[in-house]
């Protein structure tokens, strides 16, 4: 016997993975976690037996449903599903999964859609933040194909503006989880910083690199991917989030000087491999920390001290333009919310099946 669970496969931004209804799926997040292991076919390194494409940016989910707060539309859990490992961490959010969030929501009835643009407001159940996404709906449906293009993804699309707020202290509680802006960890100056996502932050010559290398050749160097491993490790501690071996979080970032007429070019791992462009919750991250006096990055890429600023991050396939509003730069700079240009496409609809065992449906 199986179970059937509707889904509908979604690119979102540079992700891609199934949105779920959260009233199609148990409630309790032991169960959860092994429905969703199912669905993706983990742990398996190719995931053959579910519907996961085998590596980090296709191996998530997003599960949607009205939201339990006054000040949101929509609740929002995202899980981000191992591939070889039996687990699925609900810690972290993802950015572009949250791209597909609101046509998702709004073609499963849950909005109600206008008739040029639909704004929907997003509550993140993994850090609290709230998501203002605004979809265009010319004629009240959702309009996928337009001219913008995002870096990371194919050909173009329709534009999703998306404003995160909330975002400061995700994991931690804290703008500085360690209450400094530079620590030491395994003998290199680090900044540790928790904006949406808690994370470590070096210079990338610091670990030996140039911060310009490819994917595939910082994922070859594995005496350096151990050697991150051990500072990630370390420094979880001192941010207080105890040993995160098997976890996600924190995750690490190398940095450089840009070269593209950009304000910095870093490495997001994710966390003992690249990831293939750079996360949305990295790029709010990165933003904030060079808003901050006395990081890493303060003073890297150039920033003003202005209300509203573009700050655009290179990597290793482009760019990631990143929007912050703030009240002026310090050493506690009130971030009010960052913002991107993302898009999004269904890709397929229909039921995704599950072993009755695991679970036998609602």
């Amino acid at each position: 016997m199986q179970t059937a669970i509707p889904c509908v496969i979604m690119r979102g931004g540079t992700s891609r993975g199934p949105y779920i209804q959260l009233s199609d799926l148990p409630e309790d997040r032991e169960t959860l976690a092994k429905v969703l292991l199912a669905v993706m076919g983990s742990p398996h390194e190719r995931q053959v037996d579910g519907i996961g494409g085998a590596q980090w940016l296709t191996s998530k989910v997003a599960m949607v449903g009205p939201s339990s707060r006054d000040d949101a539309d929509v609740d929002y859990l995202f899980g981000q599903v191992l591939v070889d490992r039996d687990f699925v961490d609900f810690a972290p959010n993802c950015g572009n999964m949250t791209s597909g969030v609101g046509p998702f929501a709004i073609e499963a009835g849950m909005i109600q859609a206008g008739d040029v643009e639909t704004t929907i407001r997003i509550h993140n159940v993994n850090t609290g933040a709230i998501i203002d996404a605004t979809v265009q709906t010319p004629g009240g449906g959702v309009e996928y194909e337009g001219d913008t293009a995002i870096d990371g993804a194919p050909g173009t699309a329709a534009p999703i503006m998306l404003y995160f707020s909330r975002m400061v202290g995700s994991i931690t509680d804290k703008l500085l989880p360690t209450g400094q802006a530079i620590d030491t960890i395994g003998g290199i100056q680090v900044s540790c910083v928790d904006v949406a996502i808690p994370m470590i932050i070096v210079r990338a010559a610091d670990m030996g690199k140039t911060g310009y290398e490819s994917k595939a050749e910082l994922d070859a160097d594995k005496d350096f991917l151990t050697r991150l491993e051990a500072m990630r490790i370390e420094a979880s501690e001192a941010m207080g989030m105890g040993d995160p071996t098997g976890r996600v979080v924190p995750k690490f970032c190398i940095i450089s000087e840009p070269r593209s007429g950009g304000n910095i070019n870093a490495r997001y791992f994710v966390p003992q491999e690249c990831h293939a462009t750079f996360p949305l919750v990295g790029g709010m991250c990165l933003a904030a920390a060079s808003v901050i006096s006395g990081t890493l990055v303060d003073g890297i890429g150039i920033v003003s001290d202005v209300p509203r600023q573009t700050i655009a991050i290179e990597h290793a396939v482009g760019r990631l333009e990143t929007i912050i509003e703030c009240d002026g730069i310090g050493a506690a700079p009130d971030i009010k919310r960052v913002g991107f240009v993302r898009t999004a496409r269904r890709i397929m609809q229909g039921e995704v099946l599950i072993p009755a065992s695991i679970w036998a449906g609602a």
